[in-house]
């Protein structure tokens, strides 16, 4: 109880504008002090990143601005009235839009960026895997073969004709693979470094210059609200709420036996509530509903992605561990020759016939691609910022009303001027009412008569 009269006491000194004695002055700044603490570590969330790069500016920075921020929430008191607001603001659209935009970067740096990474991994593997198979083995089993009739040729020492009947020739083929394949591999590099800069700005921006975007969006949207509370144009501006000032001034016209807006019908009610309630009233929970409508499009933007990253990288693997168990390709090679009895007689020997084979991988070991995937650590990024949505969600109704009622507190005079012009509303709308029912029952009892 003592803690709850702790923050009465300390909100009254805080919206105060008469003049203090030198121990409520101390205590005020003492308030402003921490309030511009708590502001700046908001302020300095956004540049997070800047934080990491550059430690000690940022130091500096963050100590400058908490200084000049205390000084002038002392001697400011609408400046205390923006900062409370703007706590408040962003928690509402404003904070919203900014965690929303935080979310989209995640997506773009991680799971859009994750697949394109696999599908160049796809691309480099068909390009490695048409590079390898260029036939060369051949050759090499030619040799082989060679080596083997001159180890007969030692062992025996008999007389052999080797007729070379194998040509084994590629050049003009294979240079137009290589043509082929080193124009598809520069294809494909220039694709992937337009992509990986595309998602590297996006990545910057969503790191560095969406969270300071989302701030001052917050800070523009907190000068609104508070430019329209006390624009005299603007004095139906969510002018719905039934505050404790309505009902003083509602008691206080009662007692000079003027007409009472209290206690509100039930078509009332619909319209207006009484604040501070958690209660939501039928426009209420459209607006809490339309906070959401952003919230669900986005979500089902970022499952999409997440879905075709997590399918490509279930494809990618599994072709991989197919190529892995891929049986080996076996080559059999046949070899025939004349072995004669005499040196100088010449192909008039028995024929002498060799079978050798050898086995070669079809896919090289370096061109099975590699997958890679990284949903848990978005998600659970991911997973945050959806919880505080749905947090925000419920309670923006709840936090419009603080809104209304910080400023009211803070300039009480457009508070009255806000009241006085509820109060005749709601006379003026009964009035209306009442002659509607008026007519009504005569018309109904016209007709019954006529009858």
């Amino acid at each position: 109880m003592d803690f709850v009269t702790f923050l009465q006491q300390s909100w009254e000194l805080f919206v105060t504008q008469r003049k203090l004695s030198w121990k409520y002055k101390l205590v005020l700044f003492a308030l402003c002090t921490s309030i511009s603490l708590i502001a700046n570590l908001f302020l300095l969330l956004p540049g997070y990143s800047f934080l990491l790069d550059y430690p000690m500016l940022s130091i500096i920075t963050v100590n400058i601005l908490w200084i000049l921020l205390s000084a002038n929430l002392y001697f400011f008191r609408s400046l205390r009235c923006f900062v409370v607001i703007f706590f408040l603001s962003c928690g509402l659209r404003e904070g919203r839009n900014t965690l929303i935009a935080a979310g989209t970067a995640m997506v773009v740096a991680g799971n859009i960026q994750n697949i394109f990474f696999n599908l160049k991994q796809l691309a480099d593997s068909v390009t490695c895997t048409l590079d390898s198979q260029n036939w060369t083995f051949l050759n090499l089993t030619h040799l082989k073969a060679i080596r083997w009739i001159y180890s007969q040729l030692k062992i025996t020492e008999h007389l052999f004709v080797v007729r070379d009947s194998l040509n084994v020739s590629f050049l003009v083929s294979d240079e137009n693979l290589k043509l082929q394949l080193e124009k598809t591999r520069l294809g494909i590099h220039n694709i992937t470094s337009q992509i990986s800069s595309i998602i590297a700005l996006q990545s910057f921006l969503g790191k560095k210059v969406l969270p300071f975007l989302g701030t001052i969006l917050v800070l523009l949207g907190t000068y609104l609200f508070i430019r329209n509370f006390l624009s005299p144009q603007t004095i139906k501006f969510k002018n719905t709420y039934i505050t404790r000032g309505l009902i003083k001034y509602n008691e206080q016209v009662w007692q000079q036996q003027k007409l009472s807006v209290l206690p509100l019908s039930k078509e009332e009610k619909n319209v207006y509530s009484m604040v501070p309630s958690f209660c939501q009233t039928p426009k209420e929970r459209k607006c809490t509903a339309r906070f959401f409508l952003p919230v669900l499009a986005n979500l089902c933007i970022w499952v999409l992605f997440a879905a075709v990253d997590y399918l490509l990288y279930r494809l990618i693997f599994s072709v991989s561990k197919h190529l892995h168990d891929f049986p080996e390709l076996e080559v059999h090679f046949k070899l025939y020759y004349h072995k004669n009895a005499a040196k100088f007689i010449l192909n008039n020997g028995e024929i002498v016939d060799k079978t050798i084979y050898f086995k070669m991988p079809l896919f090289e070991e370096n061109c099975i691609p590699k997958p890679e995937i990284s949903l848990s650590t978005i998600w659970i990024q991911l997973g945050v910022i959806l919880f505080f949505l749905i947090v925000l969600g419920l309670l923006t109704s709840t936090l419009t009303q603080l809104k209304i009622l910080v400023a009211t507190a803070f300039f009480p005079s457009t508070d009255m001027k806000r009241i006085k012009y509820l109060h005749t509303k709601l006379l003026n709308r009964r009035s209306k009412f009442s002659k509607k029912n008026m007519k009504r029952k005569l018309n109904s009892f016209a007709k019954v008569n006529g009858k």
